[in-house]
């Protein structure tokens, strides 16, 4: 990493005998789109708020352009932020609105007017300049706040769960308008969100919190195919846990007994004893009508329980031996629809041993 925009240095908030944050440390870089995930009440919110300076640490440093800013004033960090509710003006046009906090520091007239043009343009607002609030859609009350965070001009733009008030079709496009926006403007983002898929969509990077601690930070990628826990398996998208003990291991395999499906032999090359979770994703599951005749699987026998139409996919729950369930996701890739397969239907489930992933946290 190149010198970082923001270090997070052991970080502490308490709330009397509760960590909120809990010894929290961590690099941003700049021009990072940074995202901290995780489920409500994990400490995301108030580590965001501390970095915006709304929040008084109880012990570490926050760190920004190389300074110390942990008990500086907000109003003193190049630190911006948008909050959930957008929080703007109603009284006021557009314009008016980005224009405002430029005006409150003195910044000359002209200067005033050039810049809010700029930042106008850039969320694309500059024909509805004159309206206000009320004549505007979400999603473009949305980019009001943000041109009015951006017009400052801040090394840091914070959001806070900034696409929880939109619908869902309005919430993607707006992830997209989001991360080319980032791109385009050159500076760091941080987001708030517990939205798995928001954060997986935009960010570089994803800090995934847990009771006041970082359980894991890497790409959305590495999140994803290699999660470092239990938990960040199961909370980062759809995921099978299967419990399973170790028997052996060598040439960087482990020879496993696994829960309703009896011994596998999967790759892993880290230390492992005792017991174990396998853990592999939905769509790398695969249905078939009858027993594969590959020796390479791993496979499961059961019945269907339930299928899900979602239109471009369909989720599959397959019941197995030991209350084993499976859940599959079907890639719908013919018009006629659905899973091809129905309720009650005997199944094979099958999938490669290098699809499993081996947690030992």
């Amino acid at each position: 990493m190149t010198k970082p925009i923001i270090s997070i240095r052991n970080l502490t908030k308490r709330f009397g005998p509760i960590a909120a944050v809990d010894d929290v440390s961590f690099d941003i870089a700049p021009n990072e789109f940074f995202a901290l995930l995780g489920p409500s009440g994990c400490g995301k919110t108030t580590l965001l708020r501390m970095i915006a300076g709304l929040e008084t640490p109880t012990e570490g440093e926050i760190v920004i352009d190389g300074q110390n800013m942990a008990f500086t004033p907000p109003n003193q960090r190049p630190v911006n932020m948008v909050f959930q509710s957008y929080a703007v003006f109603p009284h006021m046009t557009v314009r008016s609105n980005v224009e405002y906090g430029l005006r409150v520091v003195g910044t000359p007239r002209e200067e005033t007017r050039r810049r809010a043009e700029d930042a106008l343009a850039m969320v694309k607002l500059s024909d509805l300049a004159e309206r206000r609030p009320d004549q505007l859609s979400g999603g473009q009350r949305q980019r009001v706040a943000l041109a009015r965070a951006l017009v400052k001009r801040p090394k840091v733009l914070l959001l806070d769960e900034p696409l929880s008030a939109l619908d869902a079709k309005l919430r993607e496009q707006m992830q997209i308008e989001l991360t080319r926006l980032q791109r385009t403007v050159g500076i760091t983002f941080i987001i708030v969100t517990h939205d798995q898929d928001e954060a997986l969509s935009m960010a570089n990077r994803i800090a995934v919190m847990n009771e006041g601690e970082v359980s894991q930070i890497a790409s959305p990628a590495d999140l994803y195919e290699h999660p470092s826990s239990r938990f960040v398996a199961d909370f980062i998208g759809k995921v099978n846990l299967i419990e399973a003990r170790v028997k052996s291991r060598k040439n960087g395999h482990l020879l496993l007994s696994a829960k309703s499906i009896g011994d596998v032999e999967v790759p892993f090359d880290k230390p492992a004893d005792g017991a174990v979770t396998l853990a592999v994703r939905p769509e790398k599951l695969k249905l078939q009508p009858n027993e594969p005749a590959r020796q390479d699987l791993i496979i499961v026998h059961g019945k269907v329980r339930d299928v899900a139409y979602y239109g471009d996919t369909s989720h599959v729950i397959v019941s197995g031996k030991d209350g084993i369930e499976l859940s599959i996701n079907v890639q719908n890739d013919s018009r006629a629809g659905g899973a091809g397969v129905k309720q009650g239907q005997e199944i094979w489930v099958s999938w490669l041993p290098r699809d499993t992933l081996v947690l030992t946290e």
